[in-house]
């Protein structure tokens, strides 16, 4: 059950989202935030200028990887980290389970969606609509198998922990809901296919944007 809005913590001002619109890592945030109902503003970071390598950028994050979250002076980087620490603030177990199962459960999607999601379908979408030099018949292959393991599990369960979503359906769900424009189809996945439409039926659900491939 969700925290009642009347008696969870609120941010004393909105949360500041460091961010590139067209990041998967930093829309499983942003996601988390509209979900939980949270004030906050975006601030884009210039990745192609190199403003994320640069102070006062290394200040917030010294390894130079968006998202980071400001929450009224407590800095947080990470995408998954901040999403445990948004789960921990402002919410009362709903999306992150305080029992041992279940806050295992979770932690073992958070690892694939940092392990098997950003090498497989991420990053033949990096490689394909972003030109970066990454092996992509291998990332296309981690994806296939990735979506072999998944596709028997949402099967038997609408989510990924089970009967209701969790954060680990908010931290794979933007770059397996656009594998497409990584050349990985959805289309032999049916189970998955509902699972992402399951997540896009949440209440204040916020769309990942679409990348726009360069001319050939």
């Amino acid at each position: 059950m969700s925290a009642n809005p009347a008696t969870r913590p609120i941010p004393a001002a909105p949360l500041v989202l460091y961010h590139t619109p067209l990041s998967g890592h930093a829309h499983r945030v942003e996601l988390f935030l509209s979900l939980l109902g949270l004030p906050y503003r975006t601030q884009a970071v210039d990745l192609r200028g190199g403003e994320h390598k640069r102070e006062p950028f290394l200040t917030l994050n010294p390894f130079g990887q968006i998202p980071v979250l400001d929450d009224n002076g407590t800095v947080v980087a990470d995408s998954n980290a901040i999403l445990v620490y948004l789960a921990l603030r402002y919410d009362d177990g709903r999306w992150l389970p305080r029992d041992p199962v279940g806050a295992a459960a979770v932690q073992r999607w958070l690892s694939v969606a940092a392990g098997e999601i950003a090498f497989g379908p991420a990053s033949a979408r990096l490689a394909t609509v972003f030109g970066m030099a990454l092996p992509l018949d291998n990332a296309r292959a981690r994806a296939g198998r990735l979506f072999a393991v998944m596709e028997p599990l949402l099967n038997d369960a609408p989510f990924l922990t089970g009967a209701k979503a969790t954060l680990a359906d908010v931290a794979a769900y933007a770059y397996i809901a656009r594998a497409d424009e990584g050349g990985v189809p959805l289309s032999p996945y049916p189970a998955i296919q509902r699972w992402l439409r399951r997540v896009e039926a949440l209440p204040r659900f916020l769309p990942m944007p679409h990348a726009t491939r360069p001319a050939a």
